[in-house]
């Protein structure tokens, strides 16, 4: 009975809540506009969101239907979270200064680095680890160039830096406890 209820790796009640959350933060800029003129989306604003979100939650998707492992799939969230935030601030705000900031470029870099890693090693989880632990890496560097050829304000980039560097190599570990699951589970 519970494998009936399974639709591609995730059960259909996980499937319902993260593609029903999506659909929850898509309408929350929608309903807040009604509210305050703070908000003021267009309608690319929304097909960008839209697209962000849907990225995430098939990214979810797939990470579940490659390993039914609660420490893989727990990796591959906060990866897909942590990414799908830095792309939202450095779009929305900007991660250093202004959205048009050319240091913020450097972040986009940094999730080129995540998504190159992820496509070369597979998703395969010793090779998922390697690849978050080169993406913060390229976090710091891109912070520290930030600062250093732009002058960029230390302190604020220095703690999103810190925010990002941590959930990637939360990321990282979570993945490398995956491949030490999956290789005592060989034994």
């Amino acid at each position: 009975m519970a494998e009936s209820m399974k639709c591609g790796g995730l059960r259909a009640p996980a499937r319902a809540l993260l593609w029903g959350g999506a659909a929850c933060l898509l309408l929350a800029p929608w309903l807040a506009m009604h509210f305050t003129a703070e908000v003021n989306w267009t309608a690319l604003d929304f097909v960008v969101f839209g697209s962000m979100l849907a990225v995430a939650c098939a990214s979810c998707e797939l990470a579940a239907r490659a390993n039914s492992g609660l420490a893989y799939r727990a990796g591959a969230g906060v990866a897909v979270v942590a990414a799908f935030l830095l792309l939202w601030a450095n779009l929305a705000v900007g991660v250093v200064g202004e959205p048009n900031h050319p240091a913020n470029l450097l972040q986009d870099g940094v999730l080129a680095v995540l998504i190159v890693g992820a496509a070369i090693v597979r998703g395969r989880p010793l090779g998922m680890a390697a690849a978050l632990a080169a993406t913060a890496l390229a976090q710091v560097l891109a912070a520290a160039a930030a600062m250093a050829v732009w002058s960029a304000a230390p302190w604020p980039l220095a703690a999103l830096t810190a925010f990002f560097v941590s959930a990637w190599l939360l990321a990282a570990w979570l993945f490398h406890r995956a491949a030490r699951n999956r290789a005592g589970a060989a034994l």
